[in-house]
């Protein structure tokens, strides 16, 4: 998943926008007071990536991403590679966001040693003083000096499941150090933002909505007090975000100094990030549940839409339908998963007689990006 540099007044200011978390005011249901958000189990509820089909499927993903897909610093953010001088990660760059979703991985599937390794690699390549590097160039020798609210985040969290997975408090304590140093740089008055910059020792003055991870918030070791301004700031900005009921999905970002919503498309990998994120604490929409299945069973989950809900391509993709099997694990809803599964795995490459066998790309190209490939490994282990 790449991310754009927006540069900024003369500052250099880097505005990380995901294109695949890429980056009017509109009140819509507020969150009530009394219904505060529940901070969800970290370990998924179900495990529904056990069938003999998907087993075998997973491992021939998970051979590819660890056999073409990674090399000495990590996943790679494409296959093919390039001479890195671009304005987003390509090629053989290396994002913190990967080493976060395939740490993630391996907690949920138990795997100690795997988790270990990538843990003592990702602190290698991308920490800071302040924060984790959004994104790491072997070619230019560059850990780029500003992070990502929501991969920081996933990292922390990944420890937090790798205390419960191998019943070993070092990860958690680890994952207070590191939240501590978050909560200190990327959030402000019961605000989150997207990135701090070590180098302007600042902040952007917005949030992009998908990266407003519910669940990890509520593991930061801040205090209660604390803790209950940064759920309900962040929740409320999350519910005004959306759309409405006949297509309900959600804002891009919320820009603090305007205090309005600013959305140029609705990419669907983002509200289904954002869905997620709800889900896990309860606090979804269940229309938002009702479209996605509709869609899913159509296979007419597309990629983009107006805010009007109008699909503005017919490009759909893995990451899409791997959020959406998630998103059915957290619900305990059995049907919406594997049909999202079974949705993604159209997307496989098999028997192709090229090293994308197992992986997620395109074979005329001989692209494959990591977003893709490691949110499906993170669906079949839920």
């Amino acid at each position: 998943m790449n991310k754009k540099l927006v540069l900024g007044a003369g500052l250099i200011l880097s505005i990380l926008l995901l294109t695949s978390c890429d980056r009017s005011e509109q009140v819509v249901k507020p969150v009530q007071p009394d219904k505060p958000a529940t901070i969800a189990p970290l370990l998924p509820r179900e495990s529904y990536g056990d069938e003999p089909q998907t087993q075998a499927n997973e491992e021939q993903l998970y051979q590819f991403v660890s056999k073409q897909l990674t090399g000495t610093y990590g996943v790679f953010t494409n296959f093919h590679n390039t001479d890195q001088h671009a304005e987003v990660a390509t090629g053989h760059e290396v994002l913190s966001e990967s080493a976060g979703l395939l740490m993630r991985y391996y907690a949920l599937t138990g795997q100690k040693q795997a988790f270990d390794a990538e843990w003592n690699r990702a602190k290698e390549t991308f920490n800071l003083s302040a924060g984790f590097s959004y994104r790491y160039s072997p070619e230019q020798n560059k850990r780029y000096p500003l992070n990502a609210a929501v991969d920081d985040l996933r990292l922390i969290r990944a420890l937090h499941e790798a205390s419960i997975a191998f019943n070993d408090n070092r990860y958690s304590k680890e994952a207070e150090q590191y939240g501590k140093r978050f909560y200190e740089h990327n959030s402000k008055d019961g605000r989150l933002y997207d990135f701090y910059d070590e180098t302007y020792k600042m902040t952007n003055d917005f949030i992009t909505l998908c990266y407003i991870d519910l669940t990890s918030l509520g593991l930061l070791p801040i205090s209660t007090s604390q803790a209950a301004s940064l759920q309900r700031n962040m929740l409320d900005i999350m519910h005004k975000g959306y759309l409405s009921d006949q297509f309900p999905f959600y804002e891009t970002r919320y820009s603090y100094k305007t205090e309005t919503y600013q959305s140029e498309r609705i990419n669907t990998v983002e509200s289904l990030l954002t869905i997620l994120s709800l889900v896990e604490v309860k606090q979804h929409n269940p229309a938002s549940i009702t479209f996605i299945k509709e869609q899913v069973q159509a296979g007419t989950l597309f990629g983009q839409y107006t805010k009007e809900g109008k699909a503005t391509t017919d490009i759909q993709s893995t990451a899409i339908y791997a959020i959406a099997a998630m998103i059915g694990s957290e619900l305990g809803d059995e049907d919406l998963y594997q049909a999202s599964i079974q949705r993604m795995e159209q997307y496989q490459v098999r028997n192709s007689g090229t090293k994308l066998d197992g992986g997620y790309g395109d074979v005329a190209s001989q692209q494959a990006y990591s977003f893709d490939n490691l949110m499906a490994l993170l669906a079949y282990a839920h």
